[in-house]
Formats: structure tokens, sequence, C-alpha cells
């Protein structure tokens, strides 16, 4: 849609030697980590889906366009490198440049002066990511404080064949026409609050540098926060263990997807189909907050017809798929910390009824017995009404009975014990 001339920033790189080159690189990273006390873990990471259709970004609109976008690190480093995603592309992506910056504000395009740095693949700028891909780009120095926000820039000359994003973002980003990757503001740059096509930011950190990765659903995804103010119960937690010298080298990765369950697909994959891209392949990840379920459960309750044999079935189900989590992650030296099923009694959505209720409270007894979890967050008792246990303390309630709002999730942040994470 947008004529141009630009000029040639790198030697186009086949897939084939692309992959070589970053499988070279890697080797290369591992080996200088190993003699100089350092390793990759992840800062920042979000998981990917097939945006549904209200939540695309028409094909114009990324079609010789540049992209940038805002992300919250939680841990701090001065090297870098960022992963690109064609999860769910069609067909092969192209890249043509990509840069890093420091932001000036969550809330805005502009890029602090002098910390702009453009991004390499295999030493080129541009890269081509297979469909259905992810690729890493080449380590790169910039000084990054612990809870700063990074803005992440890449110019398409063509839109992708399917979009890969994550609708949630609760971020603004930014497109405009042409190539203005390294441009201080994009003047006249359009907004939407999505991300797309960006799954993960690595720091260099020092060896003990772990993370705890949350698997989890729209509450984790943080609905119900406000834009670009970074309200998660993951940005509290994060927050924290920067305040504490035993877990101040803890970083968190959000892996919540709105409407996720974990038996089937919904706005995004289930839970179990997306278990090894989201959790077991993140960089440095020590620890999984499983907070899930709650979907599955409402879901069910929706129907019309529903049999005690089916409820039965559910529970069943839901504690299968939570062994099989458990079993996978031990299987990767990756500690499980169950979190218990939160109160959703009068949910504006779900409705549920004196069955499903008993679902949830079945399925929490099962997290909280022994010998099930590594360890359990007890989430439904921080976040209950004293007086009415089913629901959500109202002093938490975001207003749906389901989602707790801002101060709520500060006390979801807040029930969960930093020594789960001191342990080097």
């Amino acid at each position: 849609m947008f004529k141009q001339v630009r000029s040639v920033r790198g030697v186009r790189v086949r897939s084939a030697l692309m992959c070589a080159l970053l499988g070279a690189m890697t080797l290369g990273a591992s080996a200088h980590a190993a003699t100089s006390g350092s390793t990759w873990v992840g800062s920042w990471a979000s998981s990917q889906q097939i945006p549904e259709p209200r939540n695309v970004l028409a094909p114009a609109s990324m079609n010789q366009a540049t992209v940038r976008q805002i992300v919250h690190l939680s841990l701090g480093g001065h090297t870098l490198r960022v992963r690109f995603s064609n999860a769910f592309g069609t067909k092969p992506l192209r890249i043509d440049a990509a840069h890093i910056a420091r932001a000036v504000a969550p809330d805005s395009s502009a890029i602090a002066a002098g910390s702009d740095k453009p991004l390499t693949f295999g030493g080129a700028a541009q890269v081509t990511i297979p469909a259905g891909a992810e690729y890493w780009s080449d380590p790169v120095h910039l000084q990054m404080a612990p809870g700063a926000s990074l803005a992440v820039s890449y110019y398409l000359p063509k839109a992708p064949a399917r979009e890969t994003s994550h609708p949630g973002s609760r971020a603004t980003s930014y497109y405009v026409a042409g190539d203005h990757v390294a441009d201080h503001v994009l003047k006249g740059a359009k907004t939407v609050d999505h991300w797309f096509q960006l799954s993960g930011v690595d720091v260099k950190a020092d060896t003990h540098a772990r993370c705890i990765v949350a698997l989890g659903d729209s509450i984790t995804d943080g609905h119900a926060t406000q834009t670009n103010k970074n309200q998660r119960w993951t940005d509290y937690l994060a927050a924290r263990l920067q305040h504490h010298a035993g877990t101040n080298d803890v970083c968190v990765l959000n892996e919540g997807i709105g409407g996720n369950r974990l038996l089937h697909y919904g706005l995004g994959p289930a839970a179990m189909a997306r278990l090894n891209r989201d959790v077991l392949a993140q960089t440095g990840a020590r620890y999984v907050i499983v907070l899930e379920g709650i979907n599955d459960i409402g879901t069910l309750g929706l129907e019309k017809h529903v049999t005690a044999a089916q409820h039965t079935a559910l529970v069943h189900q839901l504690i299968l798929s939570f062994k099989q989590i458990v079993a996978r992650a031990h299987a990767h030296g990756l500690e499980v910390i169950g979190g218990t099923i939160m109160p959703f009694a009068h949910s504006d959505y779900y409705h549920p009824s004196a069955a499903s209720l008993r679902d949830r409270d079945q399925v929490n007894a099962w997290i909280r017995a022994p010998g099930h979890f590594d360890k359990v967050i007890d989430f439904d008792k921080a976040m209950r009404d004293p007086a009415h246990a089913e629901q959500l303390n109202p002093a938490y309630d975001s207003g749906d009975h389901l989602h707790p709002g801002p101060k709520g999730y500060q006390a979801m942040a807040r029930a969960i014990p930093l020594s789960l994470f001191t342990a080097r």
C-alpha cells in the first residue's frame, strides 16, 4: 500500500543457513556463559496465539510498515536478545530491520536519546522466519534496569500471512507506514493495544539467576487492569522479588492468555497444548506457577442439561492434566507450584451453579493435598470474601465477580511467599 525507496540493510540469509548460524551463535553464547559466570534468562515473555477477527490488525497496516512495541522487563541486564515469533504464520515472515531502545515511558512511542541499537540475526539485519518458528536475535549491549520499559521496533516489507500475536497486552503498540525503526518518536503512528510477532526478551545475568513462569488465563494476563500501568499480579510479584536480597535475581515471565482452558482451545491454545513452547522452552525457567481451571469449570456450567457424571468427569480430567503438567515439568527440572482456583460465585459471565462451585472445591482440595504439586499458593484463601467463601472479597473484585482489580492483583502477589524462590 505504501511505496518507498529504501537502502539494503543487510544480506538476506536463506533459512537453512540462518538455522546453522543461529545454532553456532547459541553454542558460542553457552560456552561464553560457562567461562564468564553469566547465563541467559528470560526477563519478559508473552504467550502467542492466532488473534480472533476483532483483534487482527488489517494487513494493509502491517504492509511496508514499522511496528514499535513496549514491554516491561522483570530483570535488568547489560546484554539482551529478542525473540520474534511466527508460531502461527502460514508462510515465512520477513523482517527487514529491527531495533531496540530504552522507552521514555510505558505509554509513549518515544525512545531515550542515545539508546537505540540495531538487532542482527546471524550477523545480518534481515531475517526470514519460517512458518511455525521463532527466532532469537543476536545479543546486543544495552543497559536496562529491572522494571524498565524496552521499545522493540521492526520493519515489515510485507504483512504476515497470518498474524501471531498476544491480544491481551494491556500495553499500547504503535505502527506507521515506512521504515522508521530508528526514529526517536513514531510521528503520525496509529495505536493498538495488542502485541504482534514478539514473544520474549532475554538478558544476560549472573549464573544464579532463575525464572518463574506463570501459566494461566485472563487472571494472569491481567484482565481489568489499566493499559500501560503494568498492574498484573506477575508485575507486582516481580517488584517484590527485586526488593528482597534473596530473590532480586529472579525473573517473572507472564504466560497468561485470556479465556484460557486446560483442556480445550478457547481464544488461544489450551494450556496442555502450549506447555512446551510457553513453559518448558523458556530460558532460565526454574519454577512454574499453575493457575488454571476456572474457565474449564465455568464453560461446562454454561452448557444445558449437564449431568452429575459430566461434572465428575471434568474434575477427573482437570486433575489428570495437572498431573501431566507436573510430570512434564519435572522432566525438565522445573519445580511446579499449584495455585488454587479463586472464588467466582455470582460471576457475571459464568453464573456458576452449585455443581460448578463443588467442582472448584474438589479440584482445590486435590491441589492442596500433599504430594501432588511441589508447593502450593492458596490464592483461593487469600482472595475469598471472609463472610462468603465462594465469592471474591469485594475489596479485590473488579466488579465482574471473576477477575480481581489492581488491588486484588496486589493481594495475589502478597499472598506468594518469597521463600518459595530463595533457594539457588
